[in-house]
């Protein structure tokens, strides 16, 4: 049976659309409708800025459904086909259609597919993007490099953009090395602290922040661009590792998406969060209370664990916009 059902007030007039959605979803439910709960894709800015960035993920390395989960998050997200991807972000360029990747996460097909989507697909001849910035070597942000190789991609001399210690790391070690030996990918290392261009009209700042070191050093990077600041930091361990890191990376941002692997720290019962340390999305919030007060929406947070309550429970997501703080959509666009 097909229905129809006119909603019979103004919808800027709802105070949330969750309000709306929760009161419509047991008549559609009733009439035999498949319902999605997912929110709206946000719109492209009404300034049709040259440069935007792009979100193309917003979980943490393994995402949603997560391998192995059988806790009751990952149970409904097989259920309903609910998924979320890592943390990714782009770079686009309406003028040229560069596209530029920021991690490289396991899910790279389907992030670029939707990149696709949202900004068209590259031009024939073109690789899937331009170039890829790293941040760090954990799963979640370069193990989709892989896919650039002759299996899959094959791309010739896209510049990949890393540290010193992570660019040697993939120059040695297999199956990356062979990917630079066949020059499908070009390392390019930037200097901490000093900016650099991967694409014109960008400068993008990697700046140093303590993270689990197995294979490489991890950086946040403040990408800027004619009119706004980015700032993109998926892990760090503490806020206090550096004192006055925090103040220094969220200096003169416009926005900035924020390590929330963790609520409050009490996700995984049993586990050693010693293992595991991010700043808990409570703690940060208490830190960046009186600026997220005054300009609401200038933080939001990413990379969230497929535990992390903040990603089901709508009256938790309702007090931490009301702090002044928000939760990373994917396919959100700001302009730069």
């Amino acid at each position: 049976m097909k229905m129809s059902i006119a909603v019979g007030f103004p919808i800027h007039r709802v105070p949330r659309l969750g309000t709306a959605l929760a009161l419509l979803v047991p008549l559609l439910v009733a009439a035999g409708c498949t319902v999605s709960t997912e929110a709206p894709a946000p719109k492209t800015p009404r300034k049709a800025e040259r440069y935007e960035v792009i979100v193309l993920g917003i979980a943490q390395d393994g995402g949603l459904p997560h391998v192995g989960c059988q806790r009751e998050c990952c149970r409904q997200a097989r259920l309903t086909g609910r998924e979320l991807y890592p943390a990714s972000l782009a770079i686009h360029d309406r003028q040229t259609g560069t596209r530029v990747l920021i991690d490289a996460t396991p899910r790279i097909e389907a992030q670029l597919a939707l990149l696709d989507r949202l900004v068209g697909p590259p031009a024939a001849g073109r690789p899937p993007v331009d170039g890829v910035l790293l941040t760090h070597a954990h799963i979640g942000h370069y193990l989709g490099l892989a896919h650039f190789g002759r299996e899959v991609a094959s791309t010739t001399h896209l510049p990949v953009y890393a540290s010193n210690r992570l660019n040697e790391f993939l120059r040695t070690n297999g199956p990356w090395s062979q990917l630079v030996q066949l020059e499908q990918i070009t390392p390019r290392s930037f200097t901490p602290g000093e900016s650099f261009s991967p694409l014109p009209g960008i400068q993008v700042r990697a700046i140093p922040v303590p993270h689990r070191q197995e294979y490489s050093d991890t950086v946040a990077f403040r990408i800027r661009g004619p009119h706004r600041t980015v700032l993109f930091v998926p892990d760090i361990d503490s806020w206090e590792r550096q004192p006055g890191l925090l103040e220094q990376l969220v200096e003169d941002i416009d926005v900035a998406y924020l390590d929330a692997t963790w609520y409050d720290g009490r996700e995984l019962p049993g586990r050693d969060m010693s293992e595991i340390p991010h700043p808990t999305m409570v703690h940060t919030m208490e830190l960046l209370a009186e600026q997220a007060a005054s300009n609401p929406g200038r933080f939001r947070f990413i990379h969230l664990n497929h535990t992390n309550p903040a990603l089901l429970d709508q009256a938790l997501q309702e007090q931490i916009e009301a702090r002044g703080f928000r939760i990373a959509q994917r396919e959100e666009r700001v302009g730069l």
